[in-house]
């Protein structure tokens, strides 16, 4: 059994642009099995599945302490790198930030992601405040000793309003990534966007190792390799197409 400090640093040499580290994200200690069981090289949960297996909506909706119970049962269950989808802290002031998070790291975790949308709030922080709150986490991670891989999430693309041509937000975006970056970001994740050309430009203007969100095959995860990302995360999408199936296979017999 590799030590939490190894497994942290064989998470983050896996991120490779170009030879991304894929993550078929999970949301209990049993899934977390099936996924290792499949031959993944690290495990990742998604805060949307993990809320909707226990019945919450996502959102920092479920309580965290129910939420550390989550991930301390997998823990106990996987000797594989595990990285928590940790919305935004369940705080807003970079102290109880600093505080949640070591209880995170506490239970053997190697990586987060920490998003920049308000989180049951409208919006997103303002950079200055986001960047306060990532040297928070960042510090928690010193005080454990623990080379945390912190993937800092934007939603300016997820927040966007419909209709909004995304290039217009990439200079927000790359303010963001370079500020996320000197508060100690390891990678920037940027969910909501699809445009590969536009990714591909991320990819070749920022610092940080850049994760993309799919729900697709593996022709996709090749095409978003080819641009030169290096982390790939599903989501939501497994859990949503396991649901699906349990639904359908109990309409049979009930």
């Amino acid at each position: 059994m590799n030590s939490q400090i190894e497994r942290a640093e064989i998470f983050r040499s896996l991120h490779i642009p170009g030879d991304p580290i894929v993550l078929y994200n999970i949301w209990d200690a049993g899934s977390a099995v099936a996924v290792a069981r499949g031959g993944a090289k690290a495990i990742a949960t998604g805060s949307w599945s993990v809320a909707a297996a226990q019945g919450y909506s996502d959102g920092e909706e479920m309580p965290l302490d129910d939420a550390l119970s989550v991930v301390a049962r997998i823990t106990k269950c996987v000797d594989l790198p595990l990285t928590v989808d940790f919305e935004g802290g369940y705080a807003d002031d970079p102290a109880a930030v600093r505080q949640n998070v070591g209880r995170l790291f506490a239970l053997g975790v190697i990586g987060l992601n920490f998003e920049d949308q308000v989180v049951q709030g409208r919006g997103l922080h303002d950079i200055g405040h986001q960047s306060d709150r990532l040297r928070a986490v960042r510090s928690a991670a010193s005080d454990a000793g623990i080379p945390v891989f912190i993937n800092a999430r934007t939603d300016v693309f997820l927040k966007a309003a419909e209709g909004v041509d995304h290039a217009t937000l990439l200079d927000d975006v790359f303010a963001r990534e370079a500020a996320y970056a000197a508060a100690g970001a390891d990678g920037f994740f940027v969910p909501g966007l699809k445009d590969k050309k536009l990714i591909e430009k991320i990819c070749r203007q920022t610092t940080l190792p850049v994760n993309v969100m799919t729900s697709g095959d593996t022709e996709e995860v090749r095409a978003l390799a080819e641009i030169g990302v290096a982390r790939i995360s599903f989501g939501p999408a497994p859990y949503a197409r396991v649901s699906r199936d349990l639904e359908s296979s109990a309409r049979i017999f009930v």
